[in-house]
């Protein structure tokens, strides 16, 4: 009696391994330059307004940080280029860190605007030429995956790092709480010489302006700014537009949506990685809009809070689908240019939705001021799908 043997399948490749020395090594950085922001991030408006300035100093300090953000995230990737990912994200931190050191030496307007504005640019530095460099860590198969983690150890230091900046303001002084916020980044400096540098453009322009000129990345990253643009709103307006007396409803509906968000994005990049990000866009952008639809009923608690978070579910898919798309679109040269093009989507779409809404507010009423930002969604849908058949067709 003869045997037949049926040849084996192949063993499936082993997948890469996700968390690294050098990504470890990297959340060193990441940890250090968000509780670094975060701690000054409501205390340094305070500190304004303590000092003399009033209300008007406070909305002055948050907005020379955000436009020096804005401005730095736009000049990073030339940057990068010339002297490489690790020197961009080190003087990152040293620029994050050191002025804050000295924030409390003058109560002056003009001093406490000049360390809001290099403190920007030090940010800036930091999420644009550590974003690159983190995307470089990841293995291109686990991107979204990867992209997920990090999305999760960049924003944990903000549930607590942001009210704890208040109450120790409050209970111990500004000047500790500065020199807390400072140090945290400093600190972190020390991780960087151990990280491998990124990829260099060679000398070839792979700036801001060439990522605009470019549908593949230029689309994403409008359709993740018209998402930023709701999430500037929410943050900014929810307190205003519910009742006073559902206080409770705003902190709760304020809490679920980073959370739904960050779990949103754990299966944006589970799915994305499996089946491709380019699908997960439209969705997305959907349930975005229908959130913010359930969020103008705004006298009735359960559809703010449930609105509030469906935005939430379709924020998270936006922010990881978008960037892992940018990613995978460019070479590893590239990744500079990516990461400053999302992050100026996200933080002008902030500011712009922040400041647009305020003044349609004004005139419809915030009911109807949130039913005319979910139909701005709707209308960058055309947008999203125009990516999906080219991506396809691609």
């Amino acid at each position: 009696m003869t045997t037949t043997h049926c040849p084996e399948a192949p063993a499936p490749a082993a997948r890469p391994a996700l968390v690294t020395r050098p990504l470890l090594l990297r959340f060193v950085s990441m940890l250090g330059a968000a509780i670094s922001f975060y701690l000054l991030l409501s205390v340094a408006p305070l500190y304004a307004q303590d000092a003399g300035g009033g209300g008007g100093a406070a909305g002055l300090a948050t907005g020379a940080l955000m436009f020096a953000t804005v401005c730095g995230e736009f000049g990073t990737p030339w940057l990068m280029n010339r002297y490489g990912y690790r020197a961009a994200l080190g003087a990152g931190l040293v620029l994050l860190g050191a002025p804050a050191l000295v924030l409390t030496a003058s109560s002056s307007m003009a001093w406490i605007v000049l360390v809001c504005l290099l403190r920007g640019l030090g940010f800036a530095v930091t999420v644009v030429a550590g974003g690159a460099l983190t995307a470089s860590l990841i293995p291109d198969e686990r991107r979204g995956e990867g992209l997920a983690l990090v999305g999760i150890v960049a924003g944990a230091p903000a549930l607590g790092a942001l009210p704890l900046g208040v109450w120790s303001a409050r209970h111990f002084g500004f000047t500790p709480v500065a020199v807390a916020a400072g140090l945290a980044a400093l600190v972190a400096v020390a991780s960087v010489p151990g990280l491998p540098d990124g990829e260099r453009g060679g000398g070839r322009a792979a700036g801001m302006i060439a990522g605009l000129r470019t549908p593949a990345l230029s689309r994403p990253a409008f359709v993740f700014g018209a998402s930023a643009l709701v999430a500037g709103i929410i943050v900014t307006f929810l307190p205003l537009a519910v009742a006073s007396a559902s206080a409770g409803v705003v902190a709760a509906a304020l809490f679920l949506q980073p959370l739904a968000s960050t779990v949103a994005r754990v299966a944006a990049g589970r799915i994305g990685d499996r089946r491709g990000a380019a699908g997960l866009v439209p969705p997305g952008l959907l349930l975005s809009a229908a959130g913010v639809l359930l969020t103008a009923l705004t006298r009735h608690d359960l559809a703010v809070i449930a609105g509030v978070t469906v935005f939430g579910v379709g924020f998270g898919l936006l922010q990881n689908a978008t960037l892992a798309l940018m990613y995978e679109r460019v070479q590893r040269s590239g990744y500079g240019t990516v990461s400053a093009l999302w992050n100026v989507a996200y933080d002008a779409g902030m500011g712009v939705g922040a400041l647009g809404f305020g003044l349609v507010a004004g005139w419809t009423g915030y009911p109807w001021a949130f039913v005319l930002t979910a139909a701005l969604l709707v209308a960058a849908l055309p947008v999203a799908l125009r990516d999906v058949r080219a991506a396809r067709e691609g």
